[in-house]
Parts: C-alpha cells; structure tokens; sequence
C-alpha cells in the first residue's frame, strides 16, 4: 500500500517531467517534497516561441529590436525564434546560413528538454490564415501551448495602434495618411476597415486603410481620397516589416500605389519600413505575451498536495527501476 506522501512525491516528479523528486521521496515529508518542488519549478520559467511568418530583408534589424525588448520584459525566461513560412525560412536558411526554424521544430526541442509548457507568441498582424495554420501546427505536439494572439485582437490593441503612429493632430484638407496592407480573403479583411474606423476617432477623417490585395483596393482608397480634395498623400506600410515586394508594391512601377496617386496628381511620400520597430507596437506583443502566461497553471507543488488529500484513494506509484507499481 502507498502512503500519501509516495503518491505525492511521484506526481509531482511527473509534472516536472523528472525522477529527481521521486528518487528522493522516502523518509522526506510533505515539507521538504514541497520545497523540491518549488524549487524546481522555479529553475524552469516557461519559455517563449517569437514566431513570426518572415520575410528575407529588411527583418534583421527590426527582430533584433523586439527580442531585446522581450528579453526585457521577460527576465529569466528563454526567448526562442522561429518562422512560420516554409518558403521564407528556406530561403533565410540556405542564402545566409542560419540556424532557422519552424516552430514545431523549436517546440520539440523545448519538450526534449523536459518542458512541459511553452508560449508561442504570434507576429502576426491578425487572426487570419497563417495564424490558424500555426494553430494546427502546435496542437498535435507533446508540449502545451499558450498562444500569444496576434497584433490587432481587441479594441485596446487597435487603439495602442493608432497611438504608435505618433502622427499627434487631426488632418487637414490637404493631405491624407493612408496605411497600406497586405489583404486577406479570410473571413478576418474586416481587420481594416474596422483599423480605419478607429484611426478616425483618434485623428479625424484624413485617414485611410487599403490593401494591395482585396477590400478596399487602391483604387477605392484613391477615389475617397480625392473626394476630400486633398493634394498630398503619405503612405505607410501597414507591416511589422515591409519587404522588398511589399515595398516595391507601394513606390515602385506604374502599377504602385505612389504611382497611382501621383497619375492622380497628388504629391506622395513613401514610409520606408513597416510599423514593427515602433515601440508602442511592440508593448503590445509584450502584453500579449503576459497574457499567455497569466493562462498557464501555476502548479507549485502545493496544488499536487491539495487535491491528493482531499481524495479518498491512492494511486499507483511506478518504479522507475523496474516498471512496475507498488
């Protein structure tokens, strides 16, 4: 028969994925196990998975950026970095030989280190399909995921954006702002004219959202655009990072958007990055990121003792030695 304290010190050797507890139960009271424990689990802080969907220029600078501040806000705990876009990341991989990963494979290397929990913190700018892909990605694997929600998910996120733009004053007639982004055929496009709306309440109705690709098109934006009468135009880049095809969409050829609006006869100036390396962007992966944590059980030992004394049967203990029970 197994007394209480044996069934203790066996769970909670199997919450933290080792036998170190277990090796050391006889004789030890509740006391010590639960010093074991806290101790234990306190040398593991969960760790962070950054996953961002990627892009071959211009990223470097703007990441290292963020990881700094993650790291800050986040002491003690691991920052880990990987890309959900297979493309991107063999192409990072095999042009300039870095060690670049998917997040399955970062979240497997976590879980042979014997942690049981880790936060996979988004980059991406909605809940569209590459978020939903991550989604499917990390369920089927043997580690517990928390998953940090992507830049625009409440009304505080969308509002901390406008915020970031920094742009201070209501527009006048002669000019308008105009944030220009990818699109989506995802149920979740009402991302931007639901961005639109709300930059308008901080900055008044000389703002814009489009996209390169769906609602509301370029030539939708250009059209309200005139009706204002305004003769100058600023567009920014509405990415964490704008790459070179993203830019190249904005400012270069006849089919850009600067080339758009210029056939139109306005005067253009061109973002030269995306909104990533704003701090005020990045305070809100950062909360995102506290959230994640806020969710996962805070199991400190204590709990295993509670709910094992308050339960009327014992469990099996296995011998790690042999297999069997006692």
């Amino acid at each position: 028969m197994t007394t209480g304290v044996r069934s203790v010190s066996f769970l909670a050797c199997w919450e933290l994925d080792s036998f170190e507890l277990f090796s050391r139960y006889q004789g030890e009271g509740k006391s010590e196990i639960l010093a074991l424990v806290n101790k234990k689990k306190s040398s593991m802080k969960i760790p962070i998975v950054v996953t961002a969907f990627g892009t071959t220029t211009k990223a470097r600078a703007t990441y290292e950026l963020m990881d700094r501040s993650f790291r800050k806000a986040f002491p003690g705990h691991d920052i880990h970095w990987a890309f959900s876009s297979r493309m991107v990341k063999d192409k990072l991989k095999g042009r300039r030989h870095l060690d670049v990963r998917h997040t399955f494979e970062v979240l497997a290397g976590l879980r042979a280190q014997r942690h049981s929990w880790a936060v996979v913190q988004s980059l991406h700018l909605m809940c569209g399909h590459e978020f939903y892909r991550l989604l499917e990605e990390v369920k089927p694997l043997p580690i517990r995921t928390s998953i940090g929600l992507p830049l625009l998910s409440s009304y505080e996120d969308y509002h901390q954006l406008a915020l970031a733009l920094g742009v201070g004053r209501t527009f006048s007639r002669e000019e308008a702002l105009v944030l220009v982004g990818h699109g989506t055929d995802h149920p979740s496009w009402s991302t931007y004219p639901a961005l639109e709306k709300i930059l308008r309440e901080a900055y008044g109705p000389g703002i814009y959202v489009g996209v390169v690709e769906g609602y509301p098109s370029k030539e939708q934006v250009i059209k309200a655009v005139i009706r204002t009468g305004a003769r100058k135009v600023r567009l920014i880049p509405l990415m964490l990072v704008a790459g070179v095809h993203f830019y190249e969409d904005l400012n270069d050829g006849e089919d850009s958007w600067r080339a758009a609006f210029e056939a139109a006869g306005l005067e253009v100036n061109v973002d030269p990055q995306g909104i990533g390396a704003r701090e005020e962007i990045i305070q809100i992966f950062i909360e995102h990121i506290r959230e994640a944590l806020d969710v996962i059980p805070k199991s400190d030992g204590k709990a295993i003792f509670d709910v094992l004394e308050n339960h009327q049967q014992e469990m099996p203990v296995p011998m790690p030695e042999t297999g069997k029970t006692v």
